[in-house]
């Protein structure tokens, strides 16, 4: 097991630490801006193609390590996997929210195809919860 810092959660900021309900009063304009879906750099942190930028080499480094017909296991946060899994499937950073939220303990399985990344499972483990952030 090896620990990589590019993995870490989306630093948010003067967000961190706050409830959902702490962030919609004191950053109500930057809330709404968020949550219709704007590049925002919430609390002054990091925006999501940046989480990207940071995590997708991690990963991309260990598939090219990995044996022939290897697996491999990467655990992160569930904002900073959404980012993963949008960069690596090619999708538009706006419509990484299609994902929605990874519930405790779950996670997503891609796959290799003739035409790139699929994406093969997606909160799987345990019945969907709800994921702080998806009640907007």
């Amino acid at each position: 097991m090896q620990h990589h810092e590019g993995l870490r959660e989306t630093y948010a900021g003067s967000w961190q630490g706050l409830t959902n309900a702490e962030i919609r009063e004191r950053f109500p304009e930057e809330y709404a801006a968020w949550a219709q879906g704007e590049p925002v750099r919430r609390g002054g942190g990091e925006l999501s193609t940046e989480v990207a930028d940071r995590s997708v080499p991690v990963v991309l480094d260990a598939v090219g390590k990995l044996p022939e017909n290897g697996t491999l296991v990467v655990v992160s946060h569930g904002g900073t996997i959404r980012t993963m899994l949008g960069r690596l499937l090619g999708l538009e950073p706006e419509l990484w929210e299609c994902f929605g939220g990874l519930s405790n303990c779950c996670w997503s399985v891609l796959g290799r195809g003739t035409r790139g990344w699929r994406l093969l499972e997606h909160n799987a483990g345990t019945l969907p919860q709800p994921v702080i952030g998806d009640d907007t």
